[in-house]
């Protein structure tokens, strides 16, 4: 990923979320990913780093039309995952059942229990929440133009706890550097 792209990401995100009254102060660690796959525009995501603490991690995520966050899930993490502006579609498959959707399984949306397929596709609005258990494929995007998501989660660690559907995703990029970089990344080498 070039770093002119993380660069303009920043940019993006920085402004929406000041446009739309989200305080950012410096010292939050800033995470922006194309998951290796050097197509940032259809699979990126900004993420920032809020909270990090031994019991729980919050974080606030920007994606924007046409980016999606590809199908994974966690083996320790449990997470909520929070449209906090715009319209999030997120499609869910039971645990170890990415391939087989004819089963339905428990999934909390909104604080109450719902019965879903897997391989559903939620639409949340601003302020719905899904409730992610370990073991819970995800795979999220936004319905329309730009969308703040937010997380809250039991402690948190992308290094070894995101475990995705296809094998060539990494979940931090490789940058190139062809620009003086804006911010320093959470995965940036120091």
């Amino acid at each position: 990923m070039k770093r002119s792209t993380i660069n303009k990401a920043y940019r993006r995100a920085s402004e929406f979320f000041q446009q739309h009254g989200w305080a950012l102060l410096p010292h939050f660690k800033w995470d922006i990913t194309d998951f290796g796959l050097g197509h940032f525009e259809q699979q990126g995501l900004v993420l920032i780093n809020l909270a990090e603490e031994p019991e729980y991690c919050e974080k606030l995520m920007y994606a924007e039309a046409d980016q999606r966050t590809p199908a994974h899930y966690h083996k320790q993490k449990k997470e909520d995952i929070i449209c906090r502006m715009g319209t999030l579609c997120m499609q869910v498959w039971d645990r170890d059942d990415k391939v087989h959707a004819e089963r339905s399984f428990q999934l909390k949306v909104n604080g109450e229990y719902r019965t879903v397929q897997s391989g559903t596709v939620l639409q949340l609005q601003a302020g719905e929440r899904v409730t992610l258990e370990p073991g819970i494929w995800h795979e999220f995007w936004p319905a329309f133009a730009q969308c703040i998501i937010g997380e809250v989660s039991t402690a948190n660690d992308d290094a070894h706890d995101n475990f995705f559907d296809n094998a060539d995703i990494g979940r931090f990029p490789d940058v190139e550097e062809d620009e003086a970089p804006l911010i320093n990344l959470l995965s940036d080498k120091k």
